[in-house]
């Protein structure tokens, strides 16, 4: 055994060992302080005496002597139990070596090294494990001197291309890529000057002979130290995780495509941010063509042909010219069994082709990169629907693809599939929804004798784009209009169509000229059935899941009309907040209402308020999304800023459509709280000229009178084309006035836009035009003014009823 820990490489060497030697009849001769120390017996109790005393069982002798005589030269080992001086046992490895007779006076025949057999079995497994460790063929090990060249390698070594048979004495500069070589040369010196291990260090390996991609390796080092503790080299480890590194890789990628896909719901969006993912990290070259109809919302056939025409989307990556095509159509994957069952085709060695020449059997999508030396496609495929393809080129020096890369370019694809099928399906309920909005609400101008309208609608739901506010400009008899706002609670397409049945009842009884205050207890009535009716629905439904929204949980609404003729304004609000106005001299003020209660409360009245506004005002509608400030909705604040806004907005000296944007801008960004509606309005009168009036007697001899005031008068207006159907409208209405109503009748001429003719008389039943038989001398008259009119009606007045008839103006 070695007398110090810092030399035990080897249990059986001569220095320091405990030895004996023994002559041929087996008596120790010799005694080393080794043995001495290893038994704790002295040479002078051991030497002299048979060598069988030392055994633990000296019946065993025997067969220490047969192997003795069998060892030959070369000598053997074995393993022994002693007794130790302390009375114990102590099991021994030891080595019999033989020695010449003329050693020692010729008398000794053999010496015997002995260790304890712990120490013994150590170093075997120690010897073992070294061996086994070179001779292995998963990692690769080297050694590595003090000047970084190689002194021991195993067979696996860095097994690529380029790579010598014969490291020995090589540097890694010999073979590999000067930049790989410095980089592990650098982390190695590190390890040999400052002795610190080098653990888990990743890097690439690339080869002289052939640097494309080259490996991905973990490097492990410590270094070798000399017996005096002097550094004598590096023992390095080298584990090759390129497969480890190209799966995490596509872990990564496919996390990342898979987050670019959730990130919009537009179509052309999904697909832009899913190549920017895959190109370059994935494939030099990326393109996603969908099918045309995809963007409209639509869903292609499920038994479409498999060469449905494409539309190139999206492209990322070099090269990129020579696959933008604006919005050229491709021909899809050819048909065959991959494109039936939605798989994904690979075709590599493009850049063995003879330049300029084809190849038969590559599609031709895979050629459509200069440069390219391997292409795959797959299919967008969902629920047994193609939706388009994905495509990637690799060029340059990149390593070609592979059948693994093709299996995670089709899980890209079936998961990018279902974000376009999702985004699709939104378009297509979005076109929906904002459809139905705009053929809910007016055009967004307006132009009538009477003003100039212009407005804006923001729905706080901007993904669908609808929502329950709603405005319109009705136009009415007698050259009036009426300005409508209102806003029903809640967003979506419930409001959406709450909306449409109460802006149709707004204008179906706006038809029937009823004053503001009446138009607005017809409406309420009519919310309180609908919510009548959908709470019987409810009840007779039970509890089957979730409640589905039904009638309106409140809406508000501002009517008001207004009459260019005089420059009145009568509105009457329900629950809704008050008008702007906007004088000519470029005040504002807030139009003081006695609002109502909110549609659908029912029991109580509205009170109309009347107001003259000034031509050249500007009347401000809106919802209270418009108003509303913070969290709590500060209602007069949000006054005040409205008030603001419009001065800023110049609404008085710039166009209405120009205005309007600027009263809505910087709105809080995101998503509002409300919906915002604005409706701006200009007021405008008719002339005093376009105006004529006339008080006649309730005799029928002023009928005539009256036919020759009309034509007069058309004629100063050069409208002597309409004389003739004029003449006769004028004298039906007023001989109906004067036999059915009596007392005094107003008839008055208004030239705007059209020619309105009116007939105002006491009486407060209201004409009904029928069909006269054929032996009936009257009962023709409001068919014949049906017959010469653009359209015609009658409206109650506050003194009885006014009559009155329309035809179009001809063009100068």
């Amino acid at each position: 055994m070695r007398a110090t820990e810092s030399n035990q490489d080897y249990p059986f060497a001569v220095t320091n060992t405990a030895a004996a030697l023994l002559d041929d009849a087996g008596t120790v001769v010799g005694w080393t302080p080794a043995a001495e120390a290893l038994l704790e017996r002295r040479s002078a109790d051991v030497c002299g005496r048979p060598a069988r005393e030392l055994l633990a069982d000296a019946g065993s002798w025997e067969a220490v002597l047969a192997r003795s005589r069998d060892g030959g030269t070369e000598g053997w080992e074995g393993r022994a139990t002693l007794r130790h001086g302390s009375g114990g046992e102590l099991e021994i490895g030891f080595r019999v070596v033989p020695l010449d007779g003329g050693a020692r006076g010729g008398a000794a025949r053999c010496l015997v090294l002995g260790a304890p057999l712990e120490l013994v079995a150590q170093w075997r497994q120690d010897h073992a494990f070294t061996h086994e460790l070179f001779l292995q063929g998963r990692v690769g090990l080297a050694v590595f001197d003090a000047d970084l060249r190689l002194l021991r390698t195993n067979t696996h070594l860095l097994p690529y291309t380029g790579v010598p048979f014969e490291l020995k004495g090589l540097r890694l500069a010999d073979f590999l890529w000067a930049e790989d070589a410095r980089t592990i040369d650098d982390r190695l010196r590190e390890v040999l000057h400052g002795g610190s291990p080098l653990i888990g260090f990743n890097t690439t390996a690339r080869t002289l002979d052939d640097p494309r991609g080259g490996r991905a390796v973990t490097i492990q080092a410590f270094r070798l130290q000399e017996p005096d503790g002097q550094p004598m080299g590096v023992a390095t480890v080298f584990t090759d995780v390129t497969d480890h590194e190209r799966a995490r890789g596509r872990l990564d990628l496919l996390y990342r495509a898979t987050g670019a896909l959730g990130g919009s719901l537009s179509v052309p969006r999904t697909v832009e941010d899913l190549v920017a993912v895959l190109a370059p990290t994935f494939g030099d070259c990326a393109a996603v063509d969908v099918a045309e109809t995809v963007l409209t919302g639509g869903e292609p056939p499920a038994d479409a042909p498999l060469t449905l025409p494409l539309i190139r989307m999206a492209v990322a990556g070099a090269e990129t010219d020579a696959l933008r095509t604006g919005t050229a159509h491709f021909p899809a994957v050819p048909a065959g069994p991959a494109a039936r069952e939605c798989r994904g085709e690979l075709v590599t060695g493009l850049d063995d082709r003879p330049a300029g020449a084809g190849h038969d059997g590559d599609p031709e999508w895979a050629g459509a990169v200069p440069g390219a030396h391997s292409a795959m496609t797959a299919p967008l495929c969902a629920r047994g629907i193609r939706f388009g393809r994905i495509t990637l080129w690799r060029t340059g020096d990149a390593p070609p693809l592979d059948a693994d890369d093709l299996a995670l370019l089709e899980e890209i694809a079936a998961r990018a599939a279902v974000a376009v099928d999702n985004a699709r399906r939104y378009t297509k309920e979005r076109r929906t929804a904002v459809g139905l909005q705009r053929s809910l609400l007016p055009p967004a101008t307006a132009e009538t004798p009477a003003l100039e309208a212009a407005s804006v609608y923001l729905p706080a739901d901007a993904d669908s784009g609808v929502g329950g506010d709603w405005f319109d400009v009705i136009p009415l008899s007698s050259a009036r209009v009426a300005l409508v706002v209102g806003d029903v609670a809640g967003h979506g397409l419930h409001a959406t169509a709450m909306m449409g049945r109460l802006r149709s009842a707004v204008r179906a009884m706006a038809d029937l000229e009823l004053e503001p205050e009446e138009l607005l207890a017809h409406v309420d009535d009519m919310v309180l059935q609908v919510v009548a009716e959908a709470e019987s629905e409810d009840a007779e439904d039970g509890d089957h899941g979730p409640p589905l929204p039904s009638g309106p949980a409140g809406a508000t609404c501002l009517y008001a009309v207004y009459d260019p003729v005089t420059g009145n304004c009568v509105m009457a609000s329900a629950g809704h907040p008050p008008p702007a106005v906007v004088g000519p001299d470029g005040t504002v003020e807030y139009v003081e209402l006695s609002p109502g209660p909110p549609l659908g409360v029912g029991g109580w009245p509205f009170e109309p308020v009347e107001r003259e506004l000034p031509a050249g005002s500007v009347l401000a509608l809106y919802t209270d999304g418009l108003i509303e400030r913070g969290e709590e909705g500060d209602i007069d604040q949000g006054m005040e800023d409205l008030a603001a806004r419009l001065l800023r907005a110049d609404v008085l000296g710039r166009p209405l459509r120009q205005a309007r944007h600027d009263i809505v801008e910087g709105l809080p960004p995101g998503r509002l709280r409300d919906d915002v509606t604005l409706l701006l309005a200009r007021t405008r009168r008719v002339e005093d000229g376009s105006l004529a009036t006339w008080h006649l007697e309730a005799d029928p001899a002023v009928v005539a009178e009256a036919r020759h005031l009309v034509l007069d008068q058309l004629t100063a207006w050069d409208l002597d084309e309409l004389a003739f159907s004029t003449e006769l409208i004028v004298s039906e209405l007023v001989t109906n006035a004067i036999r059915h109503a009596g007392g005094p009748v107003r008839l008055r001429l208004i030239r705007a836009d059209t020619l309105t003719c009116e007939v105002s008389d006491s009486s407060n039943t209201q004409p009904r035009m029928r069909r006269a038989r054929n032996s009936e001398e009257g009962g023709r008259g409001l068919y014949i003014v049906a017959q010469l009119s653009h359209r015609w009606g009658s409206r109650y007045t506050t003194g009885g009823k006014t009559v009155w008839s329309e035809q179009s103006v001809p063009l100068a």
